[in-house]
């Protein structure tokens, strides 16, 4: 699942079309100029030859000694584990043209090769069309556009004009420096455009940082990018590089307002077919597409479930009759009080069978026995900044010390009032006096730090079976990670961090493991145990493997799990899931996640635990997560990390409300959680 395989590659691209280019520019009288590598490894054979032949020959080489594969990279020209579930096919499959025609043509034209795993427009070739006609649809795919070079994506092309583009909308390719079009990549050809959201400039300018009209995540010519367009009656988009461009419906009065404004305008079909052949343009330059992938959405429907079947199993209320102490659906004075909102439900592991809840309001609740009682066991609601304010704030996370019967220590994340635009991790103790309540002035700060934007907080925490403490953080909030924080090893923010609680360090209320993989390196923060994540939402242990798992919730197109190992880096903000993002390339080995699934099918994943010793056969070792905005429920299986082809993915009946988190007992029940105005959010899974 790494990558070094694609840095490598990059990296020989880059050296071969330096080396190219150099040879280029002595030898411009030889013949016509191609700007991609493809070129380079064909006319390096020329008799002719070059002055730099050997150095090309040489770079071939060490790709040939031990390095497989790598124009044939095993991540591009297929389709994920997910993706084949849910109804993603290819249409390409790095071998042939056999799914594609010329534009009134029966076949593509000469112009048009497939050049290692892409089709690469190299000479005059006319436009290439699929052979087949999609009404609604999504499709993406990867395009890597020469220095000043322009082509483009079109869709509901009918072939009874003398232009694609006098039906079919397009979708621009462009290289952006160098292009001679005002027209950039990604916007829809003179129609729409990507400006910023208001709500990232006003907060992006309150932080101090630089903010644009348009937003551009576009890669450089010769580079690799990613494009996403989705075609329904109801909500057309695009994304560039895994960022939402824009949205807009065919047909609607905003449509035609800036269709009339138009070239457009004097061709009657244009925009209106409702169907026709998906086009990539020839428009005069080198331009090469590789990951074509297409899905359609019959009338707009939703796609169909990521899953191997539905398991019997059914979601009950775990307490039906349950009171919270301090909390009632209505005030005193017959108002409405916000609802019960809670994140997970743990144990102390002390034998006692009591179940803890975090509410985000800044309150942890007890259930002992008596199930139809909620005590009040910590209550920091006071000192909690309130999610009413900030959606993502307030009390996130809870642990209790491995040797909790010891020393009656537990730990918690939360959003503290005292020191806004932060985050804070600390220590308490329970009563000596009462079992069933904290002591609210033993609170010892261990780690606070700063908190730019009021979303991405994470917040998970957990001990692994080492004893050490492990904090899941978010990379500081707004859009695209705009410090770049997950990326930046000199700070805590879109981290794993790994601490030790027992000892404390020479400035710090804690220690930092000796074996933590970045001990010791100038510039770097000792606490990292993996970096690259945008918002971990939440992170578990596998008591039986020690596995640490973590769900990343996403931005725009992918959401992920991941199986996180010691140092390393899952993404964020270079690629989201196992696709590229933004308009930075991964300089560095990124890891590809064990599963993920796109926006259609969900928006904000919830990650859970791993079952283990539940009275549910069917969920053993399964990995339980949801979506807090399409509100499914999922059991993941996984019989290796390392094999997509062990995994299977089952649905699990819900009630399709919002999932905030998940949890268990002692007696190994297993809990799902959501928010709540009647007190009832906290559900169990049964077997029918």
């Amino acid at each position: 699942m790494f990558r070094n395989m694609n840095i490598l590659v990059t990296l020989l691209r880059r050296s071969l079309r330096y080396i190219f280019l150099k040879s280029q520019s002595q030898h411009a009288s030889q013949g016509k100029t191609y700007q991609s590598i493809h070129a380079v490894r064909s006319h390096s054979m020329n008799t002719t030859g070059y002055p730099n032949t050997k150095h090309i020959l040489t770079a071939w080489l060490l790709l040939l000694v031990g390095i497989s594969g790598v124009f044939a990279d095993e991540s591009i020209n297929r389709l994920t584990e997910s993706e084949k579930r849910s109804g993603w096919e290819l249409l390409f499959d790095g071998t042939s043209l056999r799914g594609f025609k010329g534009y009134q043509q029966d076949t593509p034209g000469a112009g048009w090769h497939v050049l290692d795993g892409a089709i690469v427009r190299t000479e005059a070739a006319g436009d290439l069309l699929t052979k087949e006609t999609y009404d609604s649809f999504e499709i993406q795919l990867e395009y890597r556009i020469s220095t000043a070079g322009n082509s483009g994506l079109m869709f509901h092309v009918t072939e009874d004009g003398k232009r694609p583009w006098y039906s079919g909308p397009e979708v621009q390719i462009i290289d952006n420096e160098a292009g001679k079009d005002a027209q950039k990549a990604g916007w829809l050809y003179q129609l729409y455009e990507p400006r910023e959201k208001k709500w990232v400039t006003r907060i992006e300018q309150a932080a101090g940082l630089p903010t644009a009209e348009f937003v551009d995540a576009t890669r450089p010519a010769g580079e690799w990018n990613h494009l996403y367009l989705r075609v329904t009656p109801g909500s057309c988009e695009v994304c560039l590089n895994g960022v939402s461009y824009y949205k807009f419906v065919i047909g609607s009065d905003d449509w035609n307002n800036r269709v009339e404004k138009s070239k457009f305008a004097q061709h009657n079909q244009f925009g209106k077919t409702g169907d026709g052949h998906i086009c990539l343009q020839d428009h005069g330059d080198e331009v090469a597409f590789r990951s074509i992938k297409v899905r359609r959405l019959p009338e707009g429907k939703l796609p169909q479930e990521p899953s191997d079947g539905v398991l019997n199993l059914t979601a009950v209320p775990a307490f039906p009759d349950i009171t919270w102490e301090g909390w009632k659906p209505v005030s005193d004075d017959g108002k409405p009080v916000p609802p019960l909102r809670p994140l997970s439900v743990t144990h102390a592991g002390d034998g006692s069978g009591r179940r803890f809840i975090v509410e985000q309001t800044g309150r942890i609740y007890v259930i002992g026995d008596d199930s139809q009682k909620a005590k009040v066991f910590l209550d920091l609601a006071n000192v909690t900044r309130p999610w009413k304010k900030s959606n993502e704030e307030g009390l996130l996370g809870l642990a209790f010390h491995p040797d909790f019967t010891k020393n009656g220590e537990f730990f918690i994340c939360y959003s503290p009032v005292d020191a806004p635009k932060s985050e804070r991790i600390s220590r308490f103790h329970v009563s000596t006096h009462d079992p069933n309540t904290a002591v609210l002035k033993s609170e010892e700060i261990l780690l606070q730090f700063d908190q730019p934007f009021p979303n991405h907080n994470g917040g998970s925490i957990a001990f692994g079976p080492d004893g050490f403490l492990y904090i899941g953080l978010g990379d500081g909030g707004s859009r695209n990670d705009p410090f770049d924080n997950a990326q930046n090893l000199g700070v805590l923010l879109g981290k794993i961090l790994r601490i030790d609680v027992d000892h404390s360090g020479s400035e710090t209320a804690y220690a930092v493991p000796s074996d933590n993989p970045f001990i010791n390196t100038d510039g770097v923060r000792p606490e990292i145990w993996a970096y690259g994540f945008r918002n971990p939402w939440q992170l578990t242990f596998d008591d039986v493997t020690g596995n640490l798992w973590v769900a990343d919730v996403g931005q725009d197109l992918q959401e992920e799990i991941n199986c996180v190992q010691k140092g390393g880096n899952y993404g964020w903000r270079r690629r989201e899931g196992s696709h590229p993002f933004g308009n930075v390339i991964a300089d560095v080995a990124v890891i590809d996640p064990v599963w993920e699934y796109d926006h259609q099918i969900g928006k904000s994943i919830t990650g859970g635990i791993v079952v283990r010793g539940s009275e549910i056969p069917d969920l053993e070792g399964c990995y339980l997560y949801g979506d807090f905005v399409s509100g499914r429920l999922w059991a993941l299986n996984v019989q290796d990390v390392h094999n997509a082809s062990t995994i299977s993915n089952h649905l699990i009946p819900w009630n399709g409300l919002p999932i905030f988190g998940f949890g268990h007992d002692e007696q190994g029940t297993v809990y799902v959680l959501t928010s709540s105005k009647t007190g009832q959010g906290i559900y169990q899974l049964q077997a029918h």
